[in-house]
């Protein structure tokens, strides 16, 4: 499953905050100029995280991150009738490939949490890249 944008920024920004530990805060301006991100832009984004209650919480589920921005497509129906639930019975000709894979997805975005995600920071030209367990 391809995220949006604010999604993928949401996780970065999550991802790389959690990495940091239990540091001072940072700043907005700061944590947009470490990952690239435009300040305004990961402002918004911050903000529906913060009135989710989830800004800091590393025990947090990825869907809960990943929700806000999504909406119902943080949890996919069928490959062929995206607007119809996935099922067994009367399963689309995609059903046997997209059923493996929407099972694991599933699995890492509501079982997974924050933390599953938290590597250890790289730093290179300039800004910094977190790794994820794998």
């Amino acid at each position: 499953m391809i995220f949006s944008t604010s999604t993928s920024h949401a996780l970065r920004a999550l991802t790389w905050l959690a990495a940091q530990g239990e540091t001072d805060p940072v700043m907005g301006q700061d944590l947009a100029r470490q990952l690239e991100l435009p300040p305004a832009y990961l402002a918004k984004i911050l903000r529906t995280l913060v009135r989710r209650g989830i800004l800091k919480a590393e025990s947090i589920r990825l869907i809960e991150i990943i929700e806000p921005f999504e909406g119902v497509r943080a949890r996919p129906g069928c490959l062929l009738r995206p607007d119809r639930p996935c099922r067994e019975s009367h399963g689309c000709s995609a059903h046997p490939a997209w059923a493996d894979a929407k099972r694991a997805y599933l699995e890492l975005v509501e079982q997974g949490t924050l933390a599953d995600l938290r590597g250890p920071v790289r730093r290179g030209k300039g800004h910094a890249r977190h790794a994820a367990k794998g």
